[in-house]
């Protein structure tokens, strides 16, 4: 199993200097439901709901800092919204989170509560070695729940095969299913912060230990 060391192409570092990943990979035993992380997650709804506008979301620092580096990479955040603030207006409409597995769960619950947009990927499925860049024209992708997404100016991580994950929408070939049981957590700071970073892979960490029993094998900050 080799850590997942990411390389940044020139066209992103130069569009996003600030950016850093932050990657956890781990053994999983996904579930297909688990109350107790759910009790976690509307209780977190409750609160977002009491403290939160929805005009308030593009704001939030991380999913500001996510719009930003749209723009520079040349793509619309509001045409194309970082999947963060996909699932913060979505609670501040009055709509409840998608339920998939537990482990997806978890990850939105992450990306929910800390404004980072993250790769939830069956790392089995990942062929060879993987590459941030930029979206080209006409560039091959199925975003999960959205079909074919245009994917020229998004940021976009690729392995040897093609595109397999954006901040709007993972690429369906690697995909978290029910049986997958090797995970990369793909966490998209382009605030650059490295302390917030570093919290959020230690909060995932401890979530993925109590609710997927995970056994952590790399934790990589790439930048």
């Amino acid at each position: 199993m080799k850590e997942p060391v990411i390389l940044f192409q020139d066209n992103l570092r130069y569009a996003v200097p600030n950016l850093l990943l932050g990657d956890i990979v781990c053994t999983v035993t996904n579930s297909e439901y688990n109350q107790e992380l759910w009790d976690e997650i509307k209780a977190y709804e409750t609160e977002l709901r009491e403290k939160l506008k929805i005009e308030s979301v593009k704001h939030i620092p991380t999913i500001k800092a996510t719009r930003e580096a749209y723009k520079s990479c040349g793509k619309d955040p509001n045409r194309y919204r970082p999947s963060a603030e996909q699932l913060n207006r979505r609670i501040l409409q009055g709509k409840e989170l998608y339920h998939i597995s537990t482990l997806v769960d978890l990850i939105n619950l992450v990306s929910l509560k800390t404004g980072y947009s993250i790769g939830g990927f069956d790392y089995e499925s990942v062929a060879g070695e993987l590459k941030y860049g930029i979206g080209q024209t006409n560039e091959k992708y199925e975003g999960i729940g959205r079909g074919k997404l245009n994917i020229e100016g998004l940021p976009v991580l690729r392995d040897e095969l093609g595109g397999i994950g954006t901040p709007t929408s993972d690429e369906i070939r690697t995909r978290i299913r029910g049986n997958s049981r090797l995970l990369l957590m793909n966490i998209n700071a382009f605030d650059g912060d490295t302390d917030r970073l570093n919290d959020t892979i230690n909060w995932s960490v401890a979530l993925l230990k109590k609710y997927v029993s995970a056994e952590i094998h790399f934790l990589t900050v790439n930048r």
